[in-house]
């Protein structure tokens, strides 16, 4: 989808139908080698206090997945499901799966690796931007009631009403000012890290859910200091109809592709 279509899903997001009594759940997450993130070094937003062109653009991958996935589609538990994953993001940048076989709401570690890395014959990537949209001064947003951002891609929608089976990964980095404020609202799965650490673990098949994260207040224990750029990352899926929420409400001004 053109950046132009989805900056016109965050001004006038479409409501979609209600959840399922199982919840309309997304889950998030990866298999990977536990650890801090190296060799992640990005470039300040900006030169002298400009921002640079197109820096409320979030860069994202999609994986198209079917419905039969062992993950996708089976589950029927409807809450957030904190813990899935460890604190720390992994080393190849993806999450950490934090239990030794399946969950409430995952079947184990082998298919919730396949989430966050592209394999042939399990998921079709497609990349796309999210725009986000000065709402207020200082105050930006990417929303939509109605996320489905590859129907009749992928496997297609697979006789649904929407292509519902699809995780979202996103990085970016940003400068820490001071002050910001970074806000989720969704289904099913989303963990966010900054620098490396889980600032919000949403993590579960659930309906619409929230989380956010004050960077002041959480400044030491992800190690923020004013000035410094930092790595973020977000980790969403959907993987259960019906319905598919994703808003972004933030004070960060810039982001740019670390």
């Amino acid at each position: 989808m053109t950046r132009a279509a989805w900056a016109l899903a965050a001004a006038v997001a479409a409501a979609a139908c209600g959840p399922s009594p199982g919840g309309d759940g997304d889950s998030v997450g990866a298999d990977a080698a536990a650890g801090v993130p190296d060799a992640r070094d990005p470039a300040p937003p900006g030169d002298g206090g400009d921002a640079p062109a197109d820096c409320n653009l979030l860069p994202v991958r999609v994986r198209d997945f079917r419905v039969t996935h062992p993950d996708f589609e089976r589950f029927t538990s409807n809450a957030v499901t904190p813990g899935l994953v460890e604190a720390m993001l992994g080393a190849d940048g993806t999450p950490t799966y934090a239990h030794a076989g399946g969950t409430v709401c995952t079947t184990g570690p082998a298919e919730f690796a396949q989430w966050y890395h592209d394999v042939d014959g399990v998921n079709v990537a497609v990349d796309l931007e999210l725009e986000l949209l000065e709402v207020a001064p200082g105050r930006y947003v990417f929303d939509s009631a109605a996320f489905f951002p590859v129907d009749g891609q992928g496997f297609g929608d697979e006789g649904l009403a929407h292509n519902y089976s699809f995780t979202t990964e996103i990085h970016t980095s940003f400068r820490y000012d001071g002050g910001e404020t970074f806000t989720f609202r969704g289904d099913d799965d989303l963990w966010l890290f900054i620098n490396g650490r889980l600032a919000i673990d949403l993590g579960g098949l659930h309906e619409p859910a929230t989380g956010s994260v004050d960077l002041d207040a959480r400044a030491a224990d992800l190690g923020l200091v004013p000035g410094g750029v930092y790595a973020m990352d977000i980790f969403q899926a959907e993987r259960h109809t019906t319905a598919s929420n994703f808003r972004i409400e933030t004070t960060i001004a810039c982001f740019v592709v670390p």
